[in-house]
């Protein structure tokens, strides 16, 4: 949207069925459709609390997707891409997959037997024989081979080997079950014409994507995933796809995971990270700066609540809240403005090496932050962003503004205030995908009108076209971490 797009989806949801959810609810004592609707309303709730907007929220139970989900069967079946047979193997229930020998591995229990596990995920298995409707994944080894080999199928360049590796294994791709027997798994869609069956919940979920978007917006630029699941995505998905007579993605998206302390998370451990909590703890604004700063794609994260706290004192509370409330205090802003520029003031008082280090290091902000952010590598653009903020404080420093108010200095300390103003404009326009609550609070509080924050508004020392000329500036402060500071020093 920053970009100026004028059409863009962005959905997500859940996926309600299978025998997963059965358990869960069981286990918990509710019917399985009250069960649902609450986990689904706590992810609303979440998302909602993160300032997450999307433009769609599908829940695999409800009608316009189970219709949507019989079409994609239909089509399947009339190609002749799905059979009834046999099968006979080890299930996961946790990972909802079949798995073949070569993926499984061995763990004692605490009574000393072993047992079978998931090599990938270290969930239990069970030996399975049922009759299923298989779809035959085998025939698709080339298109997808073909649909691997553009470097941009999937990022980073590490699952796209993997996947590669793995459409390449003939041992590997397999025909997959896309139906359950209903007696086992009742909480699905049922298979048209086979009520005694339901639809495998991988094929019902993945689905979903269509159920939003529909052909007139297919295919999707992006799919975001996490690398637990990236074979039903890279692998299941994009051959379901082709079978359909339907694109690919244009790109997935995959992401690691986060560790906490540097130990894998896990309820048996007591290390598992409540992101609601965190929010209480950090504010929404904390929660989502770290994670985007701290997260890459390519390798796990480490969760640290030291580390949370020092870099969003640091770069938040210091770098950019700081330099806001003292640019803007009235101690050396008395007129309390957004002073306009003046060139001729500028090259006689603002030439010191901090001021052109400033001045290069924003001239090139925009273009380096926008090259990460298309990439997704959301980390490197706010490290551009810190590293100009940095910049700007060691020039507001080197200027003394608050040394030229008291000499009456008024060309000079205009120019040190519009420079130091400019960088938060601009890094306050950049960091909108980050921390959008965050850099409303801090336009809004230098005079940038809601209808000036796009992309296109974006270039730095615009100063010919006369903008941004003694805006005033609101009485807000930003006073965002100062309780963490103060309860941790």
């Amino acid at each position: 949207m920053l970009l100026g797009c004028q059409e863009t989806v962005f959905s997500t949801g859940t996926d309600e069925h299978g025998t997963k959810i059965q358990e869960a609810a069981l286990q918990s004592g509710s019917p399985l459709p009250q069960y649902c609707d609450h986990i689904s309303l706590q992810y609303r709730t979440l998302f909602q609390s993160c300032n997450i907007d999307y433009t769609d929220f599908v829940r695999t139970t409800e009608d316009r997707h189970k219709s949507e989900v019989h079409k994609f069967w239909n089509v399947l079946q009339a190609g002749g891409h799905i059979y009834l047979g046999t099968y006979s193997g080890w299930y996961c229930t946790p990972d909802e997959t079949f798995l073949s020998e070569n993926q499984l591995a061995e763990r004692q229990g605490p009574d000393g037997c072993t047992y079978k596990v998931s090599a990938e995920s270290g969930h239990p298995v069970e030996w399975t024989n049922e009759e299923n409707f298989m779809f035959k994944l085998s025939s698709f080894q080339d298109d997808l081979l073909r649909w691997l080999q553009n470097d941009e199928s999937v990022h980073p360049a590490k699952f796209r080997r993997q996947l590669i590796d793995f459409v390449s294994n003939d041992d590997l791709l397999h025909d997959v079950s896309v139906s359950r027997p209903k007696d086992r798994v009742h909480w699905g869609i049922p298979v048209p014409d086979a009520p005694h069956q339901t639809i495998y919940v991988w094929l019902d979920a993945l689905v979903s994507y269509v159920t939003v978007a529909q052909s007139k917006l297919w295919p999707p630029d992006l799919q975001v995933i996490g690398k637990d699941i990236l074979k039903f995505h890279g692998v299941y998905w994009p051959a379901f796809l082709i079978a359909a007579g339907l694109e690919p993605p244009r790109s997935l998206l995959c992401h690691s995971h986060w560790k906490v302390d540097g130990k894998k998370m896990s309820k048996s451990k007591g290390n598992i990270i409540d992101p609601l909590d965190c929010i209480v703890r950090y504010t929404a604004s904390g929660l989502r700066y770290f994670l985007l700063r701290e997260g890459v794609a390519h390798s796990d994260g480490n969760y640290s609540e030291t580390k949370a706290i020092r870099i969003l004192n640091s770069e938040l509370a210091d770098s950019l809240g700081n330099l806001l409330n003292r640019c803007s205090g009235k101690t050396v802003n008395p007129d309390q403005i957004f002073p306009k520029f003046c060139q001729h003031s500028f090259s006689i008082y603002c030439n010191s090496d901090e001021a052109l280090k400033l001045v290069e290091s924003l001239s090139a902000l925009p273009d380096l932050v926008k090259d990460h952010f298309l990439a997704c590598n959301f980390y490197k653009g706010i490290d551009c962003i810190v590293a100009t903020l940095h910049a700007a404080n060691r020039f507001f420093e080197s200027q003394k503004p608050w040394e030229l108010c008291k000499k009456h200095q008024s060309p000079h300390q205009n120019g040190v205030l519009h420079l130091t103003m400019e960088t938060l404009r601009v890094c306050g326009i950049l960091l909108q995908p980050i921390v959008p609550e965050l850099s409303d609070t801090l336009l809004r509080k230098i005079g940038i009108s809601k209808e000036k924050r796009m992309w296109k508004d974006i270039r730095p020392f615009s100063w010919e076209q006369g903008r941004l000329c003694n805006v005033p500036i609101s009485a807000e402060k930003i006073m965002l971490y100062k309780r963490i500071m103060v309860s941790k020093s």
